[in-house]
């Protein structure tokens, strides 16, 4: 921003809460708040704080420009942050909101000597912060990629809860039947632990002692008939079952019981999840249509790249013009290490910053764990980061596979190209 700019532009500081918002105001050359006030954090606060901008603005004639900025707190500046942006009101102040990396804040702030804390003091640092110009994010896009955005990440909520729950149901499982979720592949009775027919061997009897003195030819009609007789073997399966319970330990038959009705509530929780998720599919695919579909398919363009990665990578990075470089889209993702260098001294070990978007990193890092088992150029980039290290080998070169995977993605948006083998090799 030039200095003619910086002049004539106010700076605005949110400090945000459940129910109240704190603002400080500055211009360029003041290193105190102009105004300091609270406004509720509803609509007819975020209304009284229009106003009370526009009126400023009105009477310091020199103050042509609005630059607001906030922290990214969760969810309670997503409402403010949409009004402000889209006000009719403010709109000849060229106005810019920013949601500022609350880490980013603290470590700011930590630059003031003998500062306090109060709700006050946080607004001014946020002006303030803004007033040096030590901001780097783009504009608050509005509610174009917030709808997807919701979607896409309550589907990893969903994702992670399903398993999170299936962990906790496997304990219960070894506890009532410790072979079942221990026996080797070729052991198994059923190729999914949580599908139909094992869901109704973990709860239709109550103790492992029903199914190893059950006859066999009686446990091979349940095995048929609970698995729509889709087994290939079910003489097989009876039999890998049968023993895996004669191996179990015994429990006392007061355990029974209520072990059996917890993992039947587990499985009723994996179902809804389950059901929920395909749900939100539906949801993030029909929104998807009303975004840019040119940039969803150079997405799914990339080999192992699915509908739910490409869809999850463009809700938070939204348009590719609000990053001037891939560089810049990496340090959004918090895909950076810190440099740790003294006189002549260069570590080799540095820590990945991960002051960024978490869940951009958790698409970008899940993504590219799949783009390596279908590119050769990925593959061989990971191996290769791999081996240079013996601790921490995997999450490692995933990362640093990661942020190359950056610079491919950021190519392909900003040039509206579909992937080629060729465009790889020469990243």
């Amino acid at each position: 921003m030039k200095k003619a700019d910086l002049l004539s532009t106010l700076f605005v500081g949110i400090d945000i809460s459940s129910r109240e918002n704190v603002v400080a105001l500055l211009d360029f050359e003041s290193s105190k708040p102009l105004l300091s006030f609270s406004v509720a954090n509803n609509r007819p606060g975020a209304v009284e704080l229009a106003q009370k901008l526009a009126d400023f603005l009105s009477l310091h004639t020199g103050l042509s420009s609005l630059m607001i900025a906030l922290e990214s707190t969760s969810f309670y500046g997503i409402h403010i942050a949409n009004y402000l942006s889209s006000c009719q009101l403010l709109m000849p102040f060229h106005t810019a909101v920013y949601c500022v990396n609350p880490k980013m804040i603290a470590n700011y702030k930590k630059s003031f000597i003998d500062l306090g804390k109060s709700d006050y003091i946080d607004a001014f640092v946020i002006a303030d912060f803004a007033r040096v110009g030590r901001i780097t994010c783009s504009p608050w896009r509005g509610s174009q990629f917030l709808a997807l955005q919701r979607l896409t990440r309550h589907r990893l909520h969903l994702a992670k809860s399903l398993t999170k729950e299936k962990g906790y149901m496997l304990s219960n499982i070894f506890l009532k039947f410790s072979e079942f979720p221990l026996l080797d592949t070729d052991e198994q009775p059923f190729s999914n632990n949580f599908g139909a027919a094992a869901s109704s061997v973990l709860t239709d009897f109550l103790s492992i002692e029903e199914i190893s003195d059950m006859p066999i030819g009686a446990l091979i009609s349940y095995i048929s008939e609970k698995g729509h007789n889709r087994f290939p073997a079910p003489e097989k399966t009876a039999s890998l079952l049968q023993q895996a319970a004669r191996n179990s330990y015994r429990l006392d038959q007061c355990l029974y019981e209520p072990l059996t009705v917890s993992i039947a509530s587990s499985f009723n929780l994996i179902s809804a999840y389950t059901a929920e998720m395909k749900v939100v599919n539906k949801a993030i695919e029909k929104t998807l249509k009303g975004l840019d579909p040119n940039a969803y398919q150079s997405l799914l363009s990339i080999p192992g790249i699915g509908p739910v990665m490409a869809a999850g990578i463009l809700a938070e990075i939204g348009y590719i013009d609000a990053f001037k470089s891939q560089d810049a889209l990496a340090k959004y993702a918090g895909l950076v290490w810190r440099e740790n260098q003294s006189g002549g001294f260069t570590a080799d070990d540095t820590k990945l910053s991960k002051a960024g978007n978490a869940y951009l990193r958790y698409y970008l890092v899940e993504a590219v764990s799949h783009v390596k088992n279908h590119c050769s150029e990925f593959a061989a980039f990971y191996q290769k980061k791999y081996d240079e290290v013996r601790t921490h080998q995997h999450k490692r070169a995933l990362a640093l596979t990661a942020r190359k995977f950056v610079r491919l993605i950021f190519g392909l948006l900003a040039k509206h190209q579909l992937y080629s083998q060729s465009r790889v090799s020469q990243i």
